[in-house]
């Protein structure tokens, strides 16, 4: 029973977050204190679990949809917990601490669990499960990254043409820019390109970025008709928070990699070595096996509870909390992890070297 509870730990956050939005002071901060004081901590004591399934246990694993419906559940709360969280402040006599705590508070759930789901379910075929994606990208009114990191990041990781691969040295605050700009044009491109092989106008309301960008404006509409002009503000802030967390992790699980050039247009297949891994058991549980990146990149096809660890690939120092906290720190972060890809070289007698990436 304890392989389906481990994946219920988010909703110890959403429970932090009812009581954030339902109290004052130090409450309205107990999802930040929980996320990057506790975790990160404990995750400093735990040794990291690198054991797999036996070849049975992925078999069972693969089709046993109870994996699947706690995904559905995380989506299902994750909308009306941003609805009790815009309403929370309605009548409410808050200070400006109380109102960043609760903001901070969406903010993670919106970066931590509406995309990180909608990241899982993206990649299934079923239609469902694609649309229960789409609605847990609006929360952080990201859905351009269902496009983009399916039909552009997946094929140009780890390579220049990818702007959610972070370069070698490249700081956090300066891959900000970069990928949050490039990664939306590329799903522009990438979505008039679809509609010009089928002949269709790039206005067409087939057009997914255009769909994408409707859907997205009515829902701050509403949110503006039901709440007002203030609450629509702290909406957007806790969504552009949420989009922050999301190119956090992308910055630290591809940090300096690359994959080899084979030609002036083409690259190696992606494998498990292009991605930072971290087997770091807290993580894995609130991130639905995020963690485990290198095999996630290796086969995206393959679901979050069987996602292998494979001994030659790029370990983080840490759990995913304990990595995003250092990157926030540039100067600490390059100096620890440019010294793991020398490592990391090294030891695999990399011939066209990893931190060429710039």
């Amino acid at each position: 029973m304890f392989k389906y509870v481990k994946y219920l730990n988010p909703l110890i956050v959403y429970l932090l977050a009812f009581i954030s939005f339902t109290n004052t002071g130090i409450l309205c901060w107990l999802v930040i204190i929980y996320s990057w004081v506790f975790v990160p901590l404990l995750e400093l004591f735990i040794k990291p679990d690198s054991g797999n399934m036996s070849a049975a246990e992925e078999e069972l694993s693969k089709n046993d949809r109870i994996y699947d419906y706690l995904l559905y559940l995380i989506v299902f709360i994750q909308i009306p917990t941003l609805f009790f969280f815009l309403y929370s402040f309605i009548a409410s006599h808050l200070n400006t601490v109380d109102i960043i705590g609760r903001i901070t508070a969406m903010g993670m759930l919106c970066g931590t669990f509406g995309i990180n789901v909608a990241h899982e379910l993206g990649h299934r075929k079923n239609k469902f499960e694609q649309m229960l994606a789409r609605i847990s990208l609006l929360s952080s009114l990201y859905m351009h990254f269902f496009i983009e990191h399916n039909k552009g990041h997946h094929k140009n990781v780890a390579t220049p043409n990818d702007p959610s691969s972070a370069r070698y040295n490249e700081w956090l605050y300066i891959f900000y820019f970069r990928t949050i700009i490039f990664s939306y044009l590329s799903a522009w491109h990438i979505a008039n390109s679809e509609m010009q092989k089928k002949d269709k106008s790039i206005f067409s309301l087939q057009n997914e970025m255009l769909q994408a960008h409707i859907i997205q404006a009515a829902f701050v509409g509403l949110i503006y008709l039901l709440f007002g002009g203030w609450i629509t503000i702290y909406f957007l802030c806790s969504a552009f928070m949420g989009i922050l967390l999301l190119e956090t992790v992308n910055y630290i699980e591809h940090y300096g990699l690359q994959r080899k050039t084979i030609s002036s247009h083409s690259f190696e297949r992606t494998m498990p070595q292009h991605s930072w891994n971290s087997n770091h058991a807290i993580g894995r549980m609130l991130l639905f096996e995020l963690s485990r990146h290198s095999d996630h990149h290796y086969l995206a096809s393959r679901k979050y509870q069987i996602l292998k660890h494979y001994d030659n690939t790029p370990q983080l120092p840490t759990g995913y909390p304990g990595s995003m906290l250092l990157a926030l720190l540039p100067p600490l972060w390059c100096k620890i992890m440019n010294k793991k890809i020398l490592q990391f070289e090294t030891q695999n007698g990399e011939t066209n070297t990893l931190h060429s990436l710039q």
